[in-house]
């Protein structure tokens, strides 16, 4: 990469700006401070701060947002941020968690979004810009009078995956306006990212891209700050601040509480081992870490199965406690109905833990059956329940997994591998361009 290569950086969402929140947040704060720490000077254009505090001093933009000076950066002191209004409309509820704001606010942002990127575009500010999702509509629909290439990065593709098969017909039809958005980037972009190869297809299918314009760039764990947040002391200290004994083995899940996370599919199958006594016969508990809609309902269904005394929910949680809770488990279990690439089950993975999973999104990308896990197909409690007697019955396995998951997020998901493939995939179309 030559030195000082400008990339824009066009996302709805970051963390720590919009909270720490899933796969999105994440993988934006880690791509900009990847790209500010190689030499290459990023432009974060993004929605205003939903976390508390001020993220630094700010000027006017001519170019129709706010522009955050370098030393109010709270990601990276390098980053300098655009930050364009982001109109949430009556009854659509909390800004970018509703399907009504995501198909009526977010494309509004990407259109104005998108249109700062292509006026420092044309005024020769940056080389690339690097999108997510339906941010950059205002570029893709001035595409054609600007010559820096644009790189689309659709993540999980929700808008276009059925989620709940009860509501989907509703979903699908609420989620036409994102869908739309999200077709006409991929249409200007000159690269679109799959962030696993198993979603290739999808991304295919759904954006109607060439093969030639898709690259596999899967999502990435930034390993040396995962370390740090949490060690085995850590794990040892949260299982004991929650009343959880040495003995007691601990079926971790983590997620935002929907009905797409498949967590009533994972109480059944619990209920159905509890029942026959095969597996769960030493004591146990399963923590669920995460905060959602689906809260009320699934405590209805653990209460009903009869497990309530054995599941622990804990709400939000900070970082640091998110990951000790990865270090206290004993096995990593993640039932999920719909997934894009999935993010925690690469940090149980990096955390070196076994995994239980369904082949929902890229995760058969990650676990692979005999090695690090188990896959089983999506909402089936039969096979899940069976998936968790087997690695509970051979539980002298599951360090040795737990083991082989992390070499394989060390070789194929961290940054340390991803982030220069970035690059180079920066370098091949700034060279034809």
């Amino acid at each position: 990469m030559t030195p000082q290569v400008r990339v824009a950086v066009i996302a709805r969402a970051v963390a720590p700006l919009h909270g720490v929140g899933g796969g999105l947040e994440r993988s934006v704060h880690d791509l900009v401070r990847y790209l500010s720490s190689h030499d290459v000077h990023v432009t974060l254009i993004t929605r205003p701060p939903t976390t508390p505090g001020n993220p630094g001093p700010s000027v006017p933009n001519a170019a129709g947002g706010v522009l955050q000076t370098q030393a109010g950066s709270v990601i990276d002191p390098r980053i300098r941020t655009i930050i364009v209004p982001y109109r949430t409309f009556p009854f659509a509820g909390r800004r970018g968690t509703t399907v009504i704001d995501r198909s009526t606010a977010y494309p509004l942002f990407g259109m104005r979004a998108g249109y700062v990127a292509w006026q420092l575009a044309r005024s020769g500010r940056v080389d690339l810009v690097h999108a997510f999702g339906a941010s950059a509509l205002g570029y893709a629909r001035k595409r054609r009078q600007s010559t820096v290439p644009l790189v689309l990065n659709p993540q999980g593709l929700e808008e276009f995956g059925a989620t709940d098969p009860a509501r989907a017909p509703v979903k699908r039809a609420a989620y036409l306006p994102l869908r739309w958005a999200v077709r006409a980037c991929a249409a200007a972009a000159d690269a679109v990212i799959a962030t696993d190869r198993s979603l290739e297809p999808a991304v295919r299918q759904h954006l109607d891209v060439p093969a030639d314009r898709v690259r596999i760039i899967p999502n990435a764990l930034d390993l040396d700050l995962l370390d740090r947040l949490a060690t085995p002391a850590s794990g040892a200290g949260i299982r004991r601040r929650a009343g959880i004994g040495p003995r007691e083995r601990v079926l971790l899940s983590v997620g935002r509480l929907e009905a797409s996370k498949g967590f009533d599919v994972l109480a059944a199958a619990i209920a159905a081992l509890v029942e026959h006594g095969t597996a769960l016969v030493e004591p146990w508990r399963w923590v669920v870490v995460g905060e959602g809609p689906y809260r009320g309902q699934l405590e209805r269904i653990i209460t009903d199965a009869g497990l309530s005394n054995r599941v622990l929910l804990t709400g939000r949680l900070p970082d640091a406690d998110v990951h000790a809770w990865y270090e206290g488990a004993t096995l990593f279990v993640h039932p999920t109905l719909y997934e894009g690439s999935s993010l925690v089950t690469l940090e149980a993975m990096a955390h070196r833990r076994a995994v239980v999973a369904t082949t929902a999104g890229g995760i058969p990308d990650k676990v692979r059956p005999g090695v690090n896990g188990w896959l089983v197909p999506p909402g089936r409690a039969d096979a899940l329940a069976a998936a968790l007697s087997g690695a509970l019955g051979e539980a002298g396995r599951l360090a040795g997994m737990g083991q082989a998951g992390r070499a394989i997020v060390e070789a194929e998901f961290s940054w340390r591998t991803i982030g220069p493939a970035t690059l180079r995939m920066y370098d091949d179309l700034l060279r034809n361009h």
